[in-house]
């Protein structure tokens, strides 16, 4: 499985627990609302609700440098593949800008984290985050993805990473692009022949001959059945 798939199927399990986001939100918080970060008329949006996403929309938090850390560091997470675009691709580093201003709890810990990611990036290679090489970018990377294999002085940049990581997996899988990669495809109708027959063997029991063709022929499904005065199925 390689590093999309895995991270994919990380994010997959979050979800099922509702565990994306929360895990870094404060208790005071029950639940959170995600808003597509390209859109300000939602549907099912309250005139007053509307009007908070307008004004978050009006409004700026972060510089362009952040931003373009932002940018850089949501690819490493979840980069392109062959068949599906990039988190940057997908308009990630918008939604973090929204979630931002949505979520105001948010700011400290990803302002701070891009100075700390700079700072240790002078630190190795003289150089901000974002001007130091792709391999320099992973290497600085790799020391704080995986929590149990960090060292302690690199506390702070595990959780920033955390929470970057959070957010990208959030923001991609929760737009068009996203969806599709996961190949989610809703509810969708299909076609129930019964219950099947070592099923009903299993339990002993067994369709009545005279019912089958009433409710298992899926040929007539589409047949709106037929009552008599008294109450008896026609067909």
């Amino acid at each position: 499985m390689d590093r999309r798939e895995t991270i994919k199927s990380l994010f997959v399990t979050s979800l099922a627990g509702g565990l994306v986001l929360q895990s870094c939100a404060p208790d005071k918080v029950d639940s959170v609302e995600v808003v597509p970060a390209d859109k300000t008329n939602v549907y099912g949006r309250t005139p007053e609700e509307a009007k908070r996403d307008k004004d978050l929309f009006s409004e700026i938090y972060f510089t362009e440098h952040e931003i373009e850390t932002i940018a850089v560091l949501s690819d490493i997470i979840l980069p392109s593949n062959d068949s599906y675009g990039s988190a940057t691709d997908a308009a990630v580093p918008d939604f973090v800008e929204f979630m931002s201003k949505d979520l105001p709890y948010h700011q400290l810990p990803l302002r701070g984290g891009i100075m700390w990611l700079d700072s240790q990036s002078n630190k190795l290679y003289n150089s901000e985050f974002v001007k130091c090489t792709h391999e320099q970018q992973i290497s600085l990377v790799d020391r704080i993805a995986y929590p149990l294999d960090a060292k302690p002085e690199m506390a702070a940049g595990v959780k920033f990473f955390s929470l970057m990581r959070n957010l990208t997996l959030t923001g991609y899988y929760t737009t068009e692009m996203g969806i599709k990669d996961l190949g989610y495809k809703g509810n969708q109708p299909n076609v129930w022949d019964g219950v099947p027959d070592d099923v009903l063997k299993e339990h002993n029991l067994e369709y009545d001959p005279e019912w089958i063709p009433k409710f298992v022929d899926q040929s007539k499904r589409d047949v709106q059945a037929q009552w008599d005065d008294d109450g008896n199925l026609i067909s």
